[in-house]
């Protein structure tokens, strides 16, 4: 038998351990090295102070993009614990940002019901794909800092100062040898913080570019009508057919929230979101807000007799025509599905979404008749002009084929 060249035995076999396995494949981690992957570092950090807000607990997060590419995240939330962790024997913020998988949002009673972001390895991640970071908490009436290389302890948390406040700070600068391109894009970060403050009433977001001393850019977002603002923010150039959004919210297992407006225009936008996570190829809570939308028009339709005995029921893109929407699921533990990972698959979001579409829409057809039969007549005007299409098409195939 002939002997192999390498040996192939246990010690070839690679652990890689903790966060180097991140610096080895950051792409599993954040998606890609491009400046989207770059973006999303900021995301990760963000997400972890919007999931403390959602939690009730932080009410402002502010972010700095500074000279040299650093990026500053505020919160005023409670704070990452810097207790001594029991398993790791290292303080709880220190576990957090040099283990992964290592967080409040795995179950426990940390307070948070649901968690965003995309795969809950934020804060190490981070850290393990930084150059630098440092770390300052105030909590328990003190100031504590730390200050990571490269995902590796170079100061233990340690307190220095006193203080009466609560909040995280992170500051970090990308790695270099990682990233293709350490250059944020303002526009980038402030549309996605945008719709984060759209999709947490109440939040108030700040984020200022001061790279550049002469040409500094900021911007503030608190909207305290949450997905309400959000559409109309969407269809502010628009010619409206009802002048308020119609807005439908339900706490529960899967908490809902939905937002939509009728246009005079003939196109659909609908945007889709799961723990605040834009899901561009939809999914299982966008069917559910289609079934719903066109079973509570239909209904409403033929008890008014808006729609003949004899016709057949519109079709959802009739009832779609010129709707800008927005629908918001919470889901404690999403299944994402397609290509870049954006569709959302649990099943039981379709029913929880439909039904609740239906019913308040149902409810608020009968209460406000005038919005319901200004709508329905843009959606049969819309199923006519499809007919008229159809059939004229259908004169044209004939008269060829003859």
């Amino acid at each position: 038998m002939e002997k192999f060249e390498h040996e192939y035995s246990a010690d070839q076999i690679q652990v890689l351990e903790g966060l180097e396995a991140v610096r080895k494949r950051p792409g599993m981690y954040i998606g890609s090295v491009s400046v989207r992957g770059l973006h999303h570092l900021v995301y990760e950090i963000v997400d972890n102070c919007v999931d403390e807000a959602l939690a009730g607990y932080c009410t402002q997060i502010n972010i700095e993009i500074q000279p040299g590419n650093v990026i500053s995240v505020e919160d005023n939330g409670r704070g990452i614990p810097v207790d001594i962790h029991p398993k790791t024997k290292i303080s709880a913020a220190e576990t957090v940002y040099t283990k992964l998988h290592a967080g409040g949002k795995f179950g426990g009673d940390s307070g948070y019901k649901v968690s965003g972001g995309l795969h809950g390895v934020g804060a190490s991640v981070v850290n393990a794909l930084s150059e630098w970071t440092e770390v300052t908490i105030q909590r328990d009436g003190g100031i504590y800092q730390m200050k990571f290389e490269r995902g590796k302890t170079v100061e233990p948390l340690t307190r220095i100062g006193d203080s009466d406040k609560t909040g995280t700070k992170v500051r970090f600068l990308a790695d270099g040898t990682i990233f293709e391109t350490l250059n944020y894009e303002y526009e980038t970060l402030e549309t996605r913080f945008r719709e984060i403050a759209f999709l947490t009433k109440g939040l108030k977001i700040n984020i200022q570019d001061v790279r550049d001393p002469e040409n500094i850019k900021k911007a503030e977002f608190h909207f305290e009508g949450g997905l309400n603002s959000f559409v109309e923010y969407l269809n502010k150039n628009k010619e409206k057919i009802h002048d308020k959004p119609i807005y439908i919210e339900k706490d529960g297992e899967v908490p809902v929230e939905v937002a939509f407006q009728y246009t005079t225009a003939y196109s659909e936008n609908i945007y889709t979101f799961v723990n605040n996570i834009n899901t561009i190829e939809g999914g299982t809570h966008l069917e559910g807000f289609k079934r719903g939308l066109t079973k509570a028009f239909n209904d409403y339709a033929r008890a008014h007799n808006l729609i003949k005995e004899k016709d057949p029921n519109l079709l959802g893109e009739d009832i779609r025509e010129g709707i800008t929407a927005v629908v918001s699921v919470k889901v404690k533990e999403p299944q994402f599905e397609g290509q870049t990972k954006t569709k959302l698959g649990n099943s039981n979001v379709t029913g929880i979404v439909a039904s609740l579409v239906n019913d308040a829409l149902s409810t608020f057809l009968e209460e406000n008749p005038t919005v319901g039969k200004a709508i329905l007549e843009k959606c049969i005007n819309a199923s006519r002009a499809r007919e008229a299409a159809r059939k004229a098409r259908e004169l044209v195939r004939r008269k060829s084929a003859l």
